[in-house]
């Protein structure tokens, strides 16, 4: 059979595997027998044709929604977290890198202005946070804003309000990215400001030990949803082979699923505001210790496993 004859039959067959999801495993399993019949065929008449590669990668997507779907319904929670999430994260390097460097990038200009600028900080942070902030470090105690209030009601508020500034950040993605982007770019104003103020009165070290005890996952998950967020509206922009409305569903489907991985983040970001931090006086091992473990905690479970997941789920499929 020539090729294209071959194309012609099958095509039709083959879009409908590749944008419609099978109802049930039996049939998934049904798809992926006749793809990888269809790629022993190609593989045998043409070998170096883009046929053959396209069914492959086709197949290889079936294949992994097989191995995806091979367990019980009992272990999707534990499957979300070990393989899913990673999985979905892996796709999306590329989103959460340009989140991380637009918020780091206006971090560093928000400092280097404040330094140049006396105004610059109040202009940013107000003047009664910046009024209340140096009073604190009269009374010889600079972090005391991290114990005024009732520990259970500052967990609370803190959490409702990390979790309302993500998805902001997130849910701006609509607006074709631009509106993640704006939040990205007044947060990251913002944290540059707050972190040169105590630079400035010399508390700079002393900061970094309080304060980032639970801004490492504070920061850290608003970075993450606007990687959400450009996923969002990157789906719009360039929705590749899909329908735009199909895009559309797959960008929030993925965007969500990082929002809901950030649950424990912001949980437990709040428990160190509330909690911990206002131990501003603490052996500083053990907030270097809170420190390093959070980070390595970020960058192993969003940037190392996930690329080590992939390779592996990679060496499992078809060649």
């Amino acid at each position: 059979m020539r090729e294209g004859l071959f194309l012609k039959k099958n095509i039709e067959k083959w879009k409908q595997y590749q944008y419609e999801s099978a109802s049930n495993p039996d049939e998934m399993a049904q798809q992926f027998t006749e793809l990888v019949n269809d790629l022993g065929y190609a593989k045998t008449f043409y070998p170096h044709s883009k046929v053959t590669t396209y069914l492959n990668g086709l197949a290889s997507k079936i294949y992994l929604g097989i191995y995806r779907n091979k367990r019980e319904e009992s272990s999707r929670f534990a499957r979300f977290w070990k393989t899913e999430l990673p999985l979905t994260v892996r796709r999306h390097h590329r989103e959460l890198l340009y989140a991380f460097l637009i918020f780091t990038s206006l971090a560093i200009m928000a400092a280097f202005s404040a330094a140049h600028d006396e105004t610059f900080v109040r202009g940013v942070l107000g003047d009664g946070y910046v009024e209340m902030t140096e009073d604190n470090i009269a009374k010889g105690d600079p972090f005391g804003v991290y114990k005024d209030e009732n520990r259970i009601a500052m967990f609370m508020r803190i959490a409702l309000n990390n979790i309302q500034v993500s998805l902001l950040v997130f849910v701006a993605g609509i607006f074709l990215s631009l509106g993640t982007a704006w939040f990205l770019f007044q947060n990251g104003i913002m944290l540059g400001a707050f972190q040169y103020m105590f630079f400035a009165k010399g508390l700079g070290w002393s900061s970094v030990l309080v304060i980032w005890i639970h801004g490492t996952l504070e920061i850290s998950a608003i970075i993450i949803a606007g990687g959400a967020g450009f996923i969002l509206g990157n789906s719009i922009l360039f929705p590749k082979t899909r329908k735009r409305i199909d895009s559309l569903k797959k960008g929030a489907k993925d965007g969500l699923k990082l929002m809901i991985g950030l649950v424990p983040i912001f949980i437990v970001a709040a428990f160190l505001e509330g909690y911990v931090t206002r131990y501003s006086s603490m052996p500083q091992w053990l907030s270097i210790a809170i420190l390093a473990l959070s980070f390595n905690f970020i960058l192993w479970y969003f940037v190392l496993y996930p690329i080590r997941l992939e390779k592996k789920t990679l060496q499992t499929k078809p060649q």
